[in-house]
């Protein structure tokens, strides 16, 4: 299984999975959820619920992705098949992502 840590401003907020299958989990860190002055990271992924699941990669986390031209350096420049969007996102959301979220590799 691959695992993404999920930043919001620096602080853990949860994990990104994706299983064997290619099913896709994002779970609340226990404290993130718990504390209430924490905001989702999203509305589609509310913390009414602490784990959601889905058989593609999340639309808020593919939104993260780059496109176009910067896409194709990306994927020449770390040699990622450019319809690995998990991997991709792993690779290239950890630091300068525009707005307050960003994914590292565990």
């Amino acid at each position: 299984m691959m695992r993404g840590l999920v930043y919001n401003n620096g602080i853990l907020a949860g994990f990104l999975d994706k299983d064997q299958s290619g099913r896709y989990t994002f779970e609340y860190e226990a404290g993130y959820h718990s504390d209430p002055s924490k905001p989702a990271i999203s509305l589609t992924l509310p913390k009414s619920a602490r784990v959601h699941q889905s058989a593609a990669l999340f639309a808020f986390f593919f939104g993260l992705l780059a496109e176009g031209v910067n896409k194709d350096i990306q994927c020449r420049a770390l040699r990622i098949d450019e319809n690995d969007h998990f991997k991709r996102l792993l690779l290239t959301a950890g630091d300068d992502t525009i707005g307050a979220i960003t994914v590292k590799p565990e």
